[in-house]
């Protein structure tokens, strides 16, 4: 692994970009092959009917809640261990007002696997969004569009023609939803945070702010390498049962002063359309990085640190330092090593 080493956090050493193997099966290999087998039609059969049909359906929030968690609960996704900050266990039932997301909220949720959106979506039923390294706007995406996110390759930049906004205005135009934010805006291994995009800072002031953290037991469905379909579908098919580690911090407040912000993604948007379309987008990162070091104050670092801090020690993990373009690098170099 020497030829990775740079794909290590300088500091602590951690690789967020490795993909987690499972534990070698030995003598279950035939039980995990019959239990792949078993689930793998039930699985494609409500999965497929619910994104293809029932999804479009006016069924109401709660029979769609019911089909996710079908959907989850066959591989066995049915172990969930939460815990919210400030809350005693046994007492979630009477102390959770205020400390658990509600329409009108912000869940700022950690990213490593499709399972991530679909707990969030059985749970909260938010409109998820796809936050960018080098701008404070997002895009709005389906719950399918997320979770095929999490096997994707990460995007630096928007797609030239995609329909961004604020965080404000989305809330404003879904006030009945809560909103997902991934703002490390590519998935890991689920062992260290990535520095985040800016896309946070444009919550309004007193809207809350959920970090969530989800971990898994075993950690094997998780997805910091793009493309690995099949992989994900044997890891989640082939175990008896996953578990879910789910942590609530305590709600952060956007304290930054959101003066200009209009005017600075008007000017990235800008710079994107101006883009000649057979030229590469990421043509245009050293501009952007520039402009998006320069752009955030130091109370604007504040907020998207408490937020980052807040994951990390929901997670029992570290922030790095390896960014969005160190997974494209690394990525590129994991798959010479494959050829």
């Amino acid at each position: 692994m020497e030829k990775y080493s740079q794909f290590r956090d300088r500091g602590s050493g951690i690789a967020p970009f490795f993909p987690i193997s499972p534990e070698p099966a030995g003598i279950y290999l035939p039980f995990y092959i019959f239990l792949f087998f078993f689930k793998l039609p039930f699985f494609f059969t409500v999965s497929a009917g619910y994104f293809l049909f029932l999804q479009w359906l006016p069924l109401g929030s709660l029979l769609k809640k019911a089909i996710l968690w079908m959907i989850l609960g066959i591989p066995g996704v049915w172990w969930i261990d939460l815990q919210i900050d400030g809350v005693k266990k046994g007492s979630l039932a009477k102390k959770h007002e205020g400390r658990v997301p509600i329409p009108s909220t912000i869940i700022a949720s950690s990213f490593t696997s499709p399972i991530d959106s679909l707990y969030l979506a059985a749970i909260f039923d938010p409109i998820f969004t796809v936050s960018y390294p080098h701008t404070r706007q997002v895009e709005s995406i389906s719950l399918f569009g997320a979770m095929l996110r999490a096997l994707s390759k990460p995007k630096e930049f928007p797609s030239k023609g995609a329909k961004l906004v604020d965080l404000k205005s989305l809330l404003a135009e879904h006030p009945q939803r809560a909103i997902v934010v991934f703002p490390e805006c590519t998935t890991t291994n689920g062992r260290g945070i990535l520095p985040f995009s800016p896309s946070l800072l444009t919550t309004p002031p007193g809207t809350k702010i959920f970090p969530i953290s989800l971990r898994y037991t075993s950690a094997d469905i998780t997805t910091p390498i793009p493309g690995q379909y099949w992989s994900f579908i044997w890891n989640l098919l082939s175990h008896p049962t996953h578990c879910i580690r789910v942590r609530i911090a305590e709600v952060v407040y956007n304290t930054s002063r959101p003066a200009d912000l209009e005017k600075k993604d008007q000017f990235l948007n800008n710079i994107l359309d101006s883009l000649d379309e057979d030229s590469p987008v990421s043509g245009s990162s050293d501009t952007l990085t520039s402009l998006n070091e320069q752009d955030l104050a130091p109370e604007e670092r504040r907020v998207l640190d408490k937020v980052g801090e807040a994951l990390a020690r929901l997670g029992r993990v570290k922030r790095v330092g390896l960014t969005l373009k160190d997974k494209s690098q690394f990525i590129e170099a994991w798959s010479k090593k494959k050829r």
